[in-house]
Protein backbone atom coordinates (compact mmCIF):
# COMPACT_ATOMS: atom_id res chain seq x y z
CA UNK A 1 0.00 0.00 0.00
CA UNK A 2 1.23 3.40 -0.47
CA UNK A 3 1.79 5.65 2.37
CA UNK A 4 1.32 9.17 2.22
CA UNK A 5 0.93 12.97 4.00
CA UNK A 6 -1.02 15.88 3.57
CA UNK A 7 1.19 18.76 3.23
CA UNK A 8 1.29 21.77 5.31
CA UNK A 9 -1.55 23.96 4.61
CA UNK A 10 -3.98 24.89 7.64
CA UNK A 11 -4.53 25.89 10.85
CA UNK A 12 -0.91 26.47 12.92
CA UNK A 13 0.38 24.32 9.66
CA UNK A 14 -0.35 27.09 7.13
CA UNK A 15 3.07 28.39 6.63
CA UNK A 16 4.33 29.29 3.47
CA UNK A 17 7.66 28.95 4.32
CA UNK A 18 7.64 25.54 5.20
CA UNK A 19 6.13 24.09 2.14
CA UNK A 20 9.05 22.83 0.17
CA UNK A 21 11.06 21.87 3.02
CA UNK A 22 8.05 19.80 4.54
CA UNK A 23 7.61 18.29 0.92
CA UNK A 24 11.36 17.27 0.25
CA UNK A 25 11.66 15.55 3.65
CA UNK A 26 8.78 13.47 2.90
CA UNK A 27 9.85 12.60 0.04
CA UNK A 28 13.26 11.74 1.44
CA UNK A 29 11.66 9.79 4.28
CA UNK A 30 9.93 7.38 2.06
CA UNK A 31 6.22 8.86 1.68
CA UNK A 32 5.01 7.78 -1.84
CA UNK A 33 2.41 11.05 -1.92
CA UNK A 34 1.66 14.37 -0.84
CA UNK A 35 -1.54 15.75 -0.31
CA UNK A 36 -3.48 18.96 0.34
CA UNK A 37 -7.27 20.45 0.94
CA UNK A 38 -9.92 22.76 0.05
CA UNK A 39 -11.72 25.18 2.31
CA UNK A 40 -12.92 28.62 0.92
CA UNK A 41 -14.36 29.85 4.06
CA UNK A 42 -15.25 29.66 7.62
CA UNK A 43 -18.34 30.88 8.02
CA UNK A 44 -19.14 32.49 11.93
CA UNK A 45 -22.91 30.84 11.77
CA UNK A 46 -22.84 28.00 9.28
CA UNK A 47 -25.83 26.81 8.08
CA UNK A 48 -24.38 22.83 7.83
CA UNK A 49 -22.00 21.10 10.56
CA UNK A 50 -19.16 19.26 9.36
CA UNK A 51 -19.62 15.29 10.25
CA UNK A 52 -19.62 14.49 13.76
CA UNK A 53 -19.53 18.29 15.40
CA UNK A 54 -22.39 20.37 16.97
CA UNK A 55 -23.64 23.74 16.57
CA UNK A 56 -21.08 24.85 19.58
CA UNK A 57 -18.06 23.65 17.34
CA UNK A 58 -19.19 23.48 13.85
CA UNK A 59 -16.44 22.12 12.19
CA UNK A 60 -12.27 21.60 13.02
CA UNK A 61 -11.22 25.44 13.71
CA UNK A 62 -8.09 24.77 11.86
CA UNK A 63 -10.03 25.42 8.74
CA UNK A 64 -10.63 29.13 10.00
CA UNK A 65 -6.94 29.51 8.25
CA UNK A 66 -6.45 27.86 4.66
CA UNK A 67 -4.28 28.37 1.56
CA UNK A 68 -4.88 27.38 -1.30
CA UNK A 69 -4.22 24.07 -2.60
CA UNK A 70 -3.05 24.85 -6.03
CA UNK A 71 -0.28 26.98 -4.66
CA UNK A 72 0.92 24.92 -1.52
CA UNK A 73 0.83 21.67 -4.89
CA UNK A 74 2.73 23.79 -7.10
CA UNK A 75 5.51 24.55 -4.68
CA UNK A 76 5.69 21.01 -3.58
CA UNK A 77 6.29 19.60 -7.17
CA UNK A 78 9.16 22.21 -7.70
CA UNK A 79 10.92 20.61 -4.66
CA UNK A 80 10.34 16.96 -4.99
CA UNK A 81 11.54 14.55 -7.97
CA UNK A 82 9.41 11.17 -7.45
CA UNK A 83 5.83 11.95 -5.08
CA UNK A 84 2.56 11.80 -6.31
CA UNK A 85 0.64 15.09 -5.47
CA UNK A 86 -2.68 14.32 -4.44
CA UNK A 87 -6.60 16.27 -3.95
CA UNK A 88 -8.70 14.96 -1.42
CA UNK A 89 -10.48 16.71 -2.37
CA UNK A 90 -10.62 19.69 -4.88
CA UNK A 91 -14.79 20.65 -5.01
CA UNK A 92 -15.04 20.76 -8.24
CA UNK A 93 -18.60 22.69 -8.52
CA UNK A 94 -16.80 25.80 -7.46
CA UNK A 95 -14.94 26.10 -10.87
CA UNK A 96 -15.04 27.70 -14.08
CA UNK A 97 -14.40 23.91 -16.26
CA UNK A 98 -12.31 26.10 -18.25
CA UNK A 99 -9.80 27.56 -15.57
CA UNK A 100 -9.73 23.83 -13.22
CA UNK A 101 -8.66 22.16 -16.50
CA UNK A 102 -5.77 25.24 -17.77
CA UNK A 103 -4.62 24.94 -13.75
CA UNK A 104 -5.02 21.22 -13.37
CA UNK A 105 -2.87 20.69 -16.47
CA UNK A 106 -0.71 23.47 -15.53
CA UNK A 107 0.29 21.83 -12.35
CA UNK A 108 0.22 17.92 -13.63
CA UNK A 109 3.22 19.84 -16.55
CA UNK A 110 5.29 21.26 -13.39
CA UNK A 111 5.29 18.13 -11.69
CA UNK A 112 6.12 15.93 -14.47
CA UNK A 113 2.97 14.21 -14.24
CA UNK A 114 2.91 12.98 -10.88
CA UNK A 115 -0.54 14.44 -10.29
CA UNK A 116 -3.60 12.79 -8.65
CA UNK A 117 -7.12 14.67 -8.74
CA UNK A 118 -9.36 14.39 -6.42
CA UNK A 119 -12.89 15.70 -6.72
CA UNK A 120 -15.89 16.05 -4.66
CA UNK A 121 -18.85 18.58 -3.93
CA UNK A 122 -18.24 19.10 -0.32
CA UNK A 123 -20.61 19.99 2.65
CA UNK A 124 -20.91 23.18 3.81
CA UNK A 125 -23.63 25.44 1.54
CA UNK A 126 -22.13 29.00 2.44
CA UNK A 127 -18.96 28.29 0.39
CA UNK A 128 -20.94 27.63 -2.59
CA UNK A 129 -22.99 30.76 -1.57
CA UNK A 130 -19.94 32.86 -1.73
CA UNK A 131 -17.87 31.51 -4.87
CA UNK A 132 -21.81 31.60 -6.56
CA UNK A 133 -22.40 28.21 -7.37
CA UNK A 134 -25.45 26.16 -6.61
CA UNK A 135 -25.11 23.90 -3.91
CA UNK A 136 -28.51 21.75 -4.80
CA UNK A 137 -27.22 20.78 -8.36
CA UNK A 138 -23.25 19.93 -7.06
CA UNK A 139 -23.82 16.74 -8.54
CA UNK A 140 -25.09 17.27 -11.63
CA UNK A 141 -22.28 20.28 -11.82
CA UNK A 142 -19.74 17.99 -10.74
CA UNK A 143 -20.67 15.18 -14.05
CA UNK A 144 -20.76 18.31 -16.18
CA UNK A 145 -17.48 19.08 -15.28
CA UNK A 146 -15.88 15.60 -15.51
CA UNK A 147 -17.98 15.76 -19.31
CA UNK A 148 -14.95 19.31 -19.78
CA UNK A 149 -12.05 18.31 -18.26
CA UNK A 150 -12.35 14.65 -20.34
CA UNK A 151 -12.75 16.93 -23.93
CA UNK A 152 -10.20 19.43 -22.71
CA UNK A 153 -7.28 16.45 -21.73
CA UNK A 154 -8.34 14.16 -25.20
CA UNK A 155 -9.20 16.42 -27.44
CA UNK A 156 -7.30 19.11 -29.81
CA UNK A 157 -10.01 20.75 -30.70
CA UNK A 158 -12.83 21.20 -27.91
CA UNK A 159 -16.50 22.89 -27.46
CA UNK A 160 -18.88 22.50 -24.76
CA UNK A 161 -22.98 22.89 -24.70
CA UNK A 162 -24.55 21.96 -21.31
CA UNK A 163 -27.10 22.73 -19.22
CA UNK A 164 -24.13 24.82 -17.12
CA UNK A 165 -21.44 25.68 -19.21
CA UNK A 166 -21.30 26.75 -22.80
CA UNK A 167 -17.70 26.75 -24.36
CA UNK A 168 -17.31 27.31 -28.29
CA UNK A 169 -15.68 25.28 -30.05
CA UNK A 170 -11.73 26.45 -29.44
CA UNK A 171 -8.20 24.90 -29.70
CA UNK A 172 -6.40 23.39 -27.05
CA UNK A 173 -2.74 23.48 -27.55
CA UNK A 174 -2.27 23.25 -23.41
CA UNK A 175 -1.58 19.70 -23.03
CA UNK A 176 -1.60 16.81 -20.18
CA UNK A 177 1.35 15.08 -19.68
CA UNK A 178 -0.36 11.89 -20.37
CA UNK A 179 -2.58 11.52 -23.13
CA UNK A 180 -6.16 10.93 -21.55
CA UNK A 181 -4.77 13.21 -18.77
CA UNK A 182 -4.36 12.97 -15.00
CA UNK A 183 -5.77 10.40 -13.05
CA UNK A 184 -9.25 11.54 -11.30
CA UNK A 185 -10.47 10.10 -8.09
CA UNK A 186 -14.11 11.52 -6.69
CA UNK A 187 -14.85 11.70 -3.11
CA UNK A 188 -18.17 11.11 -1.33
CA UNK A 189 -19.68 9.15 1.56
CA UNK A 190 -23.26 8.02 -0.31
CA UNK A 191 -24.31 4.96 -2.43
CA UNK A 192 -25.13 7.31 -5.54
CA UNK A 193 -21.20 8.64 -4.94
CA UNK A 194 -19.61 5.25 -4.97
CA UNK A 195 -22.00 4.50 -8.33
CA UNK A 196 -19.88 7.72 -10.01
CA UNK A 197 -16.63 6.54 -8.91
CA UNK A 198 -17.48 3.49 -10.61
CA UNK A 199 -18.80 5.14 -13.98
CA UNK A 200 -16.55 8.21 -14.52
CA UNK A 201 -13.29 7.70 -12.19
CA UNK A 202 -10.21 6.05 -11.72
CA UNK A 203 -10.99 5.39 -8.43
CA UNK A 204 -12.02 6.77 -4.88
CA UNK A 205 -10.98 8.85 -2.16
CA UNK A 206 -12.12 8.28 0.69
CA UNK A 207 -11.48 8.19 4.71
CA UNK A 208 -11.35 5.64 7.15
CA UNK A 209 -14.64 4.07 8.16
CA UNK A 210 -16.22 1.09 9.97
CA UNK A 211 -15.42 -1.66 7.89
CA UNK A 212 -18.62 -2.70 7.04
CA UNK A 213 -19.48 0.57 5.72
CA UNK A 214 -16.36 1.34 3.84
CA UNK A 215 -16.86 -2.60 2.25
CA UNK A 216 -20.64 -1.84 1.29
CA UNK A 217 -19.77 1.26 -0.25
CA UNK A 218 -16.56 -0.44 -2.52
CA UNK A 219 -19.29 -2.55 -3.71
CA UNK A 220 -21.64 -0.18 -4.94
CA UNK A 221 -18.37 1.54 -6.95
CA UNK A 222 -17.19 -1.82 -8.38
CA UNK A 223 -20.65 -2.79 -9.41
CA UNK A 224 -21.42 0.34 -11.38
CA UNK A 225 -18.05 -0.40 -13.01
CA UNK A 226 -18.81 -3.37 -14.14
CA UNK A 227 -22.28 -2.40 -15.29
CA UNK A 228 -20.66 0.69 -17.38
CA UNK A 229 -18.34 -2.24 -18.93
CA UNK A 230 -15.64 -0.61 -17.02
CA UNK A 231 -13.05 -3.16 -15.20
CA UNK A 232 -13.64 -3.01 -11.30
CA UNK A 233 -10.36 -4.23 -10.81
CA UNK A 234 -8.92 -1.37 -12.33
CA UNK A 235 -9.82 0.87 -9.47
CA UNK A 236 -8.18 2.20 -7.09
CA UNK A 237 -8.66 3.43 -3.27
CA UNK A 238 -6.76 5.94 -1.69
CA UNK A 239 -8.03 6.84 1.97
CA UNK A 240 -7.27 9.62 3.97
CA UNK A 241 -7.19 9.24 8.12
CA UNK A 242 -7.32 12.41 10.27
CA UNK A 243 -5.99 11.28 13.49
CA UNK A 244 -7.22 13.32 16.64
CA UNK A 245 -4.45 15.20 19.13
CA UNK A 246 -3.02 12.56 21.13
CA UNK A 247 -2.67 9.89 18.80
CA UNK A 248 0.36 8.27 18.61
CA UNK A 249 2.47 6.55 16.09
CA UNK A 250 1.26 3.44 17.62
CA UNK A 251 -2.30 3.80 17.24
CA UNK A 252 -1.74 5.83 14.06
CA UNK A 253 -0.12 2.81 12.59
CA UNK A 254 -2.31 0.59 13.21
CA UNK A 255 -4.95 2.18 11.76
CA UNK A 256 -3.18 2.49 8.58
CA UNK A 257 -2.44 -1.20 8.84
CA UNK A 258 -6.40 -2.22 9.07
CA UNK A 259 -7.09 0.52 5.92
CA UNK A 260 -4.03 -2.27 4.12
CA UNK A 261 -5.74 -5.03 5.25
CA UNK A 262 -9.03 -3.96 3.35
CA UNK A 263 -6.88 -3.71 0.11
CA UNK A 264 -6.65 -0.27 -0.45
CA UNK A 265 -4.07 1.12 -2.45
CA UNK A 266 -3.24 4.30 -0.86
CA UNK A 267 -3.43 5.67 2.40
CA UNK A 268 -2.58 9.15 3.83
CA UNK A 269 -2.42 10.94 7.20
CA UNK A 270 -3.46 14.44 7.78
CA UNK A 271 -1.91 15.48 11.27
CA UNK A 272 -2.88 18.92 10.76
CA UNK A 273 -5.59 18.42 13.37
CA UNK A 274 -3.31 16.39 15.72
CA UNK A 275 -0.37 18.23 16.32
CA UNK A 276 0.75 22.17 16.07
CA UNK A 277 3.58 22.39 13.98
CA UNK A 278 4.88 20.61 10.44
CA UNK A 279 8.21 19.47 11.78
CA UNK A 280 6.07 17.59 14.49
CA UNK A 281 3.39 16.17 11.92
CA UNK A 282 6.74 15.12 10.22
CA UNK A 283 8.39 13.54 12.68
CA UNK A 284 5.36 11.64 14.14
CA UNK A 285 4.58 10.91 10.20
CA UNK A 286 8.08 9.45 9.53
CA UNK A 287 7.92 7.21 12.96
CA UNK A 288 4.03 6.25 11.27
CA UNK A 289 5.95 4.97 8.20
CA UNK A 290 8.54 2.97 10.35
CA UNK A 291 6.31 0.85 11.89
CA UNK A 292 3.90 0.01 8.11
CA UNK A 293 7.63 -0.78 6.73
CA UNK A 294 9.53 -2.08 9.76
Amino acid sequence: MEIGIALPQYGTHARADRIAGFARDAEEAGFDSLWVGDRALAPVAPGDLYPGHTPENPYPHQYRTFLDPFTVLTVAATATDRARLGTSTLNGPWYPPVLLARSLTSLDLVSGGRLDVGLGIGWLRDEYTAVGADFRRRGALLDELLDVLHGTWTEEEFGHEGPHWTIPASYVGLRPARPAGPPVYLGGFSPAALRRVGRRAAGWVGAVLPPGVAGHLWDEARRAAEEAGRDPDALRRQIRHNPAPGATADTVAAVLAGVRDTGADGCFVDLQQCVDEPGEALELGVKVLSLLRG
